[in-house]
């Protein structure tokens, strides 16, 4: 059964797997916040259209992945903008641009049997290419599964809402010879993983 994350937590990937990871998928989900008047319509108002329809019933939330070494410094980056990583062992599987439908939204493939021996460490953040802030987004959440069976492993759900437009949300890492992951979840602004990068830094 999958371990909940709380904020600030950190597990041994494999433990909780229950033996040696080396292929996972990180998926990232998120459902669009319902306007009072939307939640006043109900069932009905949404099915005749009433009620928080139109343009605002989308979000565009952008998932990356930065890879760093032992120095701190980035190592190469997985976004919309390069979807795989130079060395091929991370691949983003493309972008969702609503968030609509039930499960991950964005998913990236990491193969950690594959990550080169001076990457330390990968930094997963979501962002608004489009400004939108997350008062707009509901129910998100960030999970590891092992991608040979397709067993969820862990999940942390963020219930950050507020005027921020991006969030770091987690970090692989090694340690000791394996694989651990960490919950973060601290909030920042940006467009890009760019913008990003003075809030990532210091997770690295």
């Amino acid at each position: 059964m999958a371990v909940s994350l709380q904020k600030g937590q950190k597990i041994s990937l494999s433990k909780e797997a229950g033996g040696t990871l080396t292929q996972v998928k990180l998926g990232l989900g998120w459902d669009v916040a319902q306007s009072p008047q939307a939640q006043k319509g109900g069932f009905l108002g949404k099915l005749f259209g009433g009620g928080g329809g139109g343009g605002g019933d989308t979000i565009d939330l952008d998932a990356s992945c930065i890879m760093f070494d032992s120095n701190k410094q980035p190592v190469d980056a997985i976004w919309f903008g390069q979807l795989q990583s130079k060395d091929g062992s991370v691949l983003h599987t493309g972008d969702n641009r609503t968030g609509a439908g039930d499960g991950d939204d964005e998913v990236i493939n990491v193969d950690l049997s594959k990550i080169p021996a001076n990457v330390v460490s990968l930094v997963f953040t979501v962002n608004s290419f489009t400004g939108q802030t997350f008062e707009t987004v509901e129910n998100a959440f960030c999970r590891i599964i092992n991608a040979q069976n397709n067993a969820e492993v862990a999940r942390y759900n963020l219930s950050a809402q507020g005027g921020h437009t991006a969030m770091v949300m987690a970090k692989v890492y090694r340690h000791n010879d394996e694989w651990k992951m960490h919950a973060i979840g601290e909030t920042a602004s940006g467009r890009t993983f760019h913008d990003l990068m003075p809030a990532i830094s210091p997770h690295a």
